[in-house]
């Protein structure tokens, strides 16, 4: 079930609030536990909080603090954008909200509201962060200032934006109406965009776009003279008193705001008798420019009132103080409950809230993007805990993913190497490794040498092993390490930096071995593209594999697909799709998907199949439209080895992908291989799969 829904809008001033309130008041309505969460905020001064968090978090009594609330504010976003790094922002964001997804029912997800700095990325932003978090978009457009025809073109784009990128919007708000083209608007939107999206109009509401007296006071720096208690109160219509009060107050409207000179006692005394009369329309309060004070036998008059609206008195003319106040934009905060629930009324009298909780509740993500899939390994690595061991400890990769593997606390280390030569590098270079939290093993110094020694012996003696062979063997880093693994003092082993590939998996075959129903061992990468993870396999082990051997890599591909998450859909690629192409190497695959389906009738999988075919709907359903795989394919397994190893490199070097493995499958315990060019980054996603796969034995 879907848990979250992502508000987005596309300019400043849209109305947000009202749908946030809305919102969440229907889902408190509907679920026993909610939390909200803003990826991004305006900044705000030490001490003091976001008033839009505080509003949600106070009215509605959520049981989450300020911090719990947000993950960064835009100047510090900014700055790591500057730098290269949105791929950490990205990181505490979907950390951040995972938390609360663990934690709440429902999240309700607020992306920028299109103030001060980087407006014009933060559309781009708010597809990218509701992206990498999968969950569904409400989109809010305002149609202050815009043409019919602007206005569908405007949010037509902003629908397509999230569309191109895969992102659901489940609805479309479309406020600051004009109360008389409501039903205009909805019908235009209707058949502008398609069925799947809920689509609702809001009107312009007076009362939320006027500030109250509190907000002018903030606004002006103004001083309270009377009404300290009412300034919470709702402005309207407001207007100036310079005529005769006869005259002026033909003008007072609903919740009309006063602004005269300090000296005009007459505009004074009337307004405010005219607010305790039946005749004449509510006065919200009285602004007095100029600085001026009224005399003192006024100010007695007034405190001798039995009801006083807010009197404040502000530096300025009249004239620039009309402007002034015109130019608030009002915001809604905690302590005014009038304007909250004119929202909340107004949301739930113009939005179709049924169909809109209906929708949120069946939605489903499809696929999963790169970095929700990181986040998702590194959580099920810290889930229980593993013992890796690696044995080229002495390699200077492997000592600084050593040391971020310690920071991010996700798994057990043991370093194979020379203690000091691994001591002098961590201080060369000018890291940290808690050294009474890792184990370094020198083999030959080992207290267990000779017992490992003695059951390679032993497993390898019809072989012709002696012992003596066995006490060289074990002198070697990566028989030891596999022995290790094999006796149980490691869940798994990762190797490769500095060795072969043979090199590191010989040692395995000898003793590890297969698994029962195993009778090949096979490689996957996980390919993190820029919207999805896809499986590539084999890339790495078999350069050759017939039919039968194809499809077990089939097989296992799959479940090691959607035992990290990944829903498997097989594409078992080959230069022909569907019966069109002939001979020996298309024969192959279409046997091998025949083997499949033989033996694993409830995977889904397509062979042959061309890999454009595979990826891209479009191709897809062109040539395959009744095909559940086609466009959609999710594993994508290649007929020989060349072809695999040559693929995953091409795709990893002309789109930036990140290429996680590769891992191997379908030995009894994890044992995986490194590349010899690998990063340390490749290091670290290796050794938190592997933690991942011993979890599963």
């Amino acid at each position: 079930m879907n848990k979250a829904i992502y508000i987005a809008t596309s300019e400043q001033n849209s109305g947000k609030s009202i749908v946030t309130l809305g919102l969440m008041s229907m889902l408190m309505g509907k679920m026993a536990k909610v939390g909200y969460f803003r990826p991004i905020i305006e900044d705000f001064v030490d001490g003091e909080v976001d008033n839009h968090i505080e509003t949600v978090l106070t009215h509605f009594k959520l049981d989450m603090t300020f911090d719990d609330a947000y993950a960064i504010t835009k100047s510090k976003l900014i700055k790591k954008k500057n730098k290269g790094k949105m791929g950490e922002v990205l990181d505490l964001i979907i950390e951040k909200y995972k938390k609360l997804e663990e934690r709440f029912d429902f999240v309700l997800v607020e992306g920028t509201s299109f103030t001060g700095e980087a407006t014009a990325i933060e559309l781009d932003l708010n597809v990218l962060i509701s992206k990498n978090l999968g969950i569904p978009v409400l989109i809010l457009t305002s149609g202050v200032g815009k043409t019919l025809d602007d206005f569908l073109d405007s949010t037509y784009m902003v629908y397509d934006s999230f569309k191109v990128r895969e992102v659901e919007v489940v609805a479309i708000i479309a406020n600051k109406i004009q109360l008389e083209n409501i039903g205009l608007v909805n019908e235009s939107l209707e058949k502008t965009l398609p069925s799947s999206v809920l689509v609702s109009t809001i009107p312009i509401i007076s009362t939320l776009s006027h500030p109250t007296i509190q907000e002018i006071v903030n606004e002006l720096d103004a001083k309270v003279l009377f009404g300290e208690n009412h300034l919470n109160n709702q402005t309207g219509h407001f207007s100036v008193g310079a005529m005769q009060l006869h005259n002026y107050l033909i003008h007072l409207g609903p919740n009309a705001l006063v602004i005269t000179p300090g000296d005009r006692a007459d505009i004074i005394m009337g307004a405010l008798q005219a607010n305790e009369s039946a005749n004449y329309p509510s006065v919200s309060g009285i602004v007095l420019t100029g600085n001026i004070i009224p005399e003192e036998s006024i100010l007695k008059l007034i405190e001798g009132l039995s009801t006083v609206v807010p009197i404040i008195a502000v530096d300025g003319g009249t004239y620039s103080i009309v402007n002034k106040i015109g130019a608030i934009q009002s915001q809604i905060y905690a302590s005014n409950v009038q304007k909250i629930e004119t929202s909340i009324s107004t949301f739930e009298k113009y939005v179709q809230i049924d169909k809109l909780s209906e929708r949120l509740v069946t939605f489903e993500a499809e696929g999963m993007t790169p970095k929700m899939f990181q986040y998702s390994l590194v959580k099920r690595a810290r889930l229980h805990r593993k013992h890796i061991v690696l044995p080229e400890g002495n390699d200077d990769r492997i000592i600084i993913a050593a040391s971020r593997l310690q920071t991010m606390d996700v798994v057990d280390l043991t370093l194979i190497g020379d203690k000091k030569t691994i001591e002098a590098k961590v201080a060369e270079l000018g890291i940290t490794i808690d050294f009474t939290a890792i184990d370094i093993i020198n083999p030959l110094e080992s207290p267990k040498y000779a017992d490992y020694a003695n059951t390679y012996y032993e497993l390898r003696k019809a072989k012709d092993v002696t012992i003596a062979m066995a006490n060289d063997v074990m002198e070697d880093v990566s028989y030891f390490g596999t022995m290790m693994v094999y006796k149980g003092d490691a869940d798994g082993m990762v190797s490769g930096a500095a060795h072969t590939t043979q090199h590191t998996i010989l040692p395995a075959l000898q003793f590890i071995k297969t698994k029962p129903n195993s009778s090949v061992v096979s490689s996957i990468f996980f390919m993190c593209l820029a919207d999805r993870v896809s499986v590539f396999g084999d890339c790495a082990i078999n350069p050759n594999p017939t039919a039968a051997q194809l499809a077990e890599i089939a097989i296992s591909s799959a479940d090691s697909s959607a035992a990290f998450g990944i829903e498997p859909k097989i594409a078992m690629l080959s230069y022909s799709s569907g019966s069109s192409g002939k001979g020996n190497e298309v024969d192959k695959v279409r046997e091998a998907t025949a083997i499949v389906k033989q033996k694993r009738p409830d995977l889904k999988i397509e062979g042959p199949i061309q890999y454009d075919a595979a990826v891209d709907k479009s191709v897809g359903k062109s040539k395959m439209p009744d095909s559940e795989v086609a466009g959609q394919a999710s594993v994508l397994i290649f007929p020989d080895l060349n072809t695999g190893n040559n693929t995953y490199k091409a795709v990893q070097r002309e789109t930036g992908a990140l290429a996680i493995g590769p891992m191997l499958q379908g030995l009894n315990k994890p044992v995986n291989d490194l590349s010899r060019g690998c990063t340390v980054d490749d290091i670290i996603n290796t050794v938190v799969i592997t933690a991942i796969q011993a979890q599963g034995l």
